[in-house]
């Protein structure tokens, strides 16, 4: 691994252009379109509940309390719904903003250590790759969590590196770079629960122990700078926890940590299952167009850990390599999981390309850039067998395909043609950095405009919002969308089971006007039923598949 020298390295302004191209990714047409069923409709529900019910300690679903998930991303979100109104974008600008910090993080941590245009690589490399700039554009609290996890890993990377590392800290500031990791972990248990100390302790764990293997030797810090880190994570993660099981009961919390946490990596969750590897090839979409050099960047890495000098090294592969095993093993899987590895392969990737930049390995680097248009073949073709097999209508949609194939294509032929030509070479990377920033502000602004007729929630809910009075029941039977129409309308949805007349007679029998969004094919069961019962059936709207209707008139006749 390279260790720059002073003239070489400035963070901060790898800090502020990585976040800058951060924010370039993740603000433009953060706002446009409606939100996605259903996290996004939950964890933006539960956000609004906070200011519906001005309850800041326990958060509330549906008018139900909700032992789900710690408060973190709710609290801010809900601070945002109440200086720029309750939107979509208030709801996606915590994940936004998080990854904008993120950037920044990574850019001044790299170039800290190898100098400013590795850390500007990394930096550009995880804001572009295409996970990294979905989460950053969701209503989700994956983007904290990330960025808490980020933060401390880097954090504790400072309080224990090696002193031969540019700028190494004294005593008194590795203390303080503990105790800002353990704020770090802090804020991650406040946003996810304990998976953020596991993953942080583990990987940093490992690779202190790489470190001794490698150097007979670690700068350990004081006891009472551990006891200090201590004091201030508890400070920060415990009180929310404790006030809420005095509310609520030991119960609330068994249920967030017992159930929603570690039952999802010892059970199912939600039908949420995978196999083993399962996160392969997430990680190679998730982590496209940046994949192509991971190989080669990772097998660079290895052999630079054997030196002595070679600690980010040993860092980014503990840290890529632990994560994907930890969640592997998991039996709840979902694919925004993984990306809290995504910094350590960022920074895999940048250290290779400096090397590029360098006149070193670029025949690899021309092997490796060749196939990122070979991987834009690959899945245009994958869509396309997909939507044959699946019967899906991509007819609608296929100019703004084809202009994505084309688009990365193009750019990913550039990227070669830069790598190739030696008065280039440093630019490659922000060739391939600037096609997929516009390529993520193309499916922002023509895209999702285009998909929104495939939510027809959000707007079968305006329509019961212009009718129904507040004694008026809403309910929604046999269709997904139930968080949807919770978010667009107002607590206390009820949802029928479509198996169940018994279901759909509880829910309509009381008298008021009932609002059901149902299946279009089960409108003509649910008007028989309904005139038994004495009720008319109106047929509001249809949207797609989906239809609202209004069951009005007296209270059921008692058997």
């Amino acid at each position: 691994m390279r260790v720059a020298d002073d003239a070489a390295r400035d963070p901060l302004r790898a800090a502020f252009l990585g976040a800058f191209f951060a924010a370039l990714v993740t603000l433009p047409g953060l706002g446009i379109g409606t939100l996605w069923d259903n996290s996004e409709t939950a964890y933006g529900e539960v956000a609004r509940e906070i200011l519906i019910s001005h309850d800041w300690l326990v958060m509330h679903f549906n008018g139900d309390a909700w032992f789900v998930q710690p408060p973190l991303y709710f609290w801010i979100a809900a601070l945002f719904a109440k200086w720029f109104g309750i939107s979509s974008f208030a709801m996606r600008l915590p994940s936004a903003l998080a990854t904008i910090a993120m950037g920044g993080a990574v850019g001044y941590a790299t170039a800290r250590i190898t100098g400013t245009r590795s850390g500007i690589y990394a930096a550009i490399v995880l804001s572009t790759s295409l996970m990294q700039a979905i989460v950053g554009r969701l209503a989700i609290m994956d983007a904290l969590l990330d960025l808490a996890i980020t933060a401390a890993v880097l954090w504790w990377f400072r309080a224990f590196e090696p002193q031969r590392i540019p700028g190494a800290l004294d005593a008194k500031k590795r203390t303080l770079a503990l105790i800002c990791g353990a704020a770090a972990v802090a804020f991650g248990m406040l946003t996810k629960g304990p998976v953020a100390p596991v993953i942080v302790i583990m990987v940093v764990a490992a690779w202190l122990a790489w470190e001794w293997r490698v150097r007979s030797a670690i700068v350990v810090p004081r006891a009472s700078a551990i006891a200090a880190a201590a004091l201030v994570m508890a400070a920060i993660a415990l009180p929310w926890f404790a006030f809420l099981a005095a509310r609520m009961g030991p119960g609330a919390v068994a249920e967030l940590i017992g159930h929603y946490t570690i039952g999802r990596y010892t059970g199912v969750i939600e039908n949420q299952r995978g196999p083993f590897w399962y996160y392969l090839p997430v990680l190679i979409l998730g982590f496209f167009p940046w994949i192509a050099f991971v190989p080669v960047a990772l097998a660079r890495a290895w052999t630079a850990a054997q030196e002595r000098d070679g600690a980010l090294a040993r860092l980014a592969i503990v840290w890529t390599v632990l994560p994907l095993v930890f969640f592997s093993l998991a039996q709840t899987k979902l694919p925004n999981y993984i990306a809290l590895e995504f910094p350590a392969l960022a920074i895999l990737v940048a250290l290779w390309f400096d090397r590029i930049s360098a006149g070193i390995d670029r025949r690899a680097a021309l092997i490796s850039a060749s196939v990122v248009p070979l991987t834009v073949g690959c899945i245009a073709f994958a869509i396309v067998l997909f939507g044959k097999d699946n019967h899906l209508a991509l007819a609608a949609v296929a100019p703004q395909l084809i202009t994505l194939a084309v688009g990365m294509l193009v750019g990913s032929l550039a990227t070669v043609a830069a790598i190739a030509v030696t008065r280039f070479r440093a630019w490659a990377p922000y060739v391939l950095a600037a096609t997929s920033l516009i390529l993520v502000l193309f499916i922002a602004f023509v895209a999702e405009p285009i998909a929104e007729p495939l939510k027809p929630i959000p707007h079968l809910a305006a329509l019961i919002d212009i009718e129904r009075k507040p004694t008026d029941t809403v309910a929604i039977r046999g269709v997904s969308g139930g968080n949807a129409l919770t978010y667009y309308t107002s607590p206390g949805v009820k949802t029928i089971d479509a198996d169940s007349v018994q279901s759909f007679v509880s829910v309509i029998c009381p008298g008021g006007t009932a609002y059901v969004v149902t299946r279009q094919s089960d409108v003509s069961d649910i008007t028989a039923i309904a005139r038994k019962l004495g009720r008319t059936v109106t047929r509001i709207d249809a949207s797609g598949r989906v239809d609202l209707i209004r069951v009005s008139g007296h209270d059921c006749p008692h058997d």
